[in-house]
C-alpha cells in the first residue's frame, strides 16, 4: 500500500509542477483580460498545490516509511533525507523553491522560481511531450495524440501584441 501511495503522490507532484509552469507560460500570451484573469487564477492554485505537495512529499519517503519495498514488484522509494538525495538543496522539509538560474545569460543572481516560462521548456507542446513520455496517456489512440499535439502547437503559436 505504501508503494501505491508513494507512486500516486509523486505523480500528483509531477502534474502540479507542470501545471504551474504551463499557466505562467500561457499568461504571457493572453490577449483578453478575462482569459488572463482565468489563467492567473487557476495558475495560482496550481502553484499552491505544488508547494503543498513539495512540503508533504518528503514525509512519504522519510523515516519510518523510507526504504519500504513492495514484495511483489520490488518497487522501493529511497530515503530522500539521506545521500545521494540529502543536503540543503534537497531537504524534504523545504516548502519553497530553491534559488536557480532564472534568466540565462543575463548575469543575474540566482532567483527562486517554480518553473521556467519559455515555450521550449514549459509551453503546451513541452507539457504534452512530457505527459506522453511519462506514459500518462498510455493506451490512447493515434488520433488522440494528433489532436492534443495540434491543440498544443496552436496554443504555443499564440502571442500577445506589445
Amino acid at each position: 500500500m505504501q508503494a501505491i501511495a508513494n507512486t500516486a503522490g509523486f505523480h500528483f507532484g509531477y502534474i502540479e509542477q507542470g501545471g504551474s509552469s504551463l499557466y505562467s507560460t500561457m499568461a504571457l500570451k493572453a490577449t483578453n483580460l478575462q482569459i488572463l484573469r482565468i489563467i492567473v487564477s487557476i495558475g495560482g492554485v496550481e502553484v499552491d498545490h505544488f508547494s503543498l505537495w513539495h512540503d508533504k512529499a518528503g514525509n512519504a519517503t522519510a523515516q519510518p516509511l523510507a526504504g519500504v519495498k513492495d514484495p511483489i514488484t520490488g518497487l522501493k522509494f529511497p530515503d530522500l533525507n539521506n545521500p545521494p538525495f540529502g543536503g540543503e538543496r534537497f531537504q524534504t522539509n523545504l516548502i519553497l523553491p530553491e534559488p536557480c538560474d532564472f534568466l540565462f545569460g543575463e548575469n543575474l543572481p540566482p532567483c527562486s522560481v517554480i518553473r521556467p516560462t519559455l515555450d521550449k521548456f514549459a509551453g503546451a507542446v513541452a507539457t504534452i511531450r512530457s505527459f506522453t513520455a511519462d506514459l500518462l496517456f498510455l493506451g490512447q489512440s493515434k488520433e488522440f495524440f494528433h489532436t492534443v499535439m495540434k491543440l498544443a502547437e496552436e496554443a504555443d503559436a499564440a502571442h500577445r501584441e506589445l
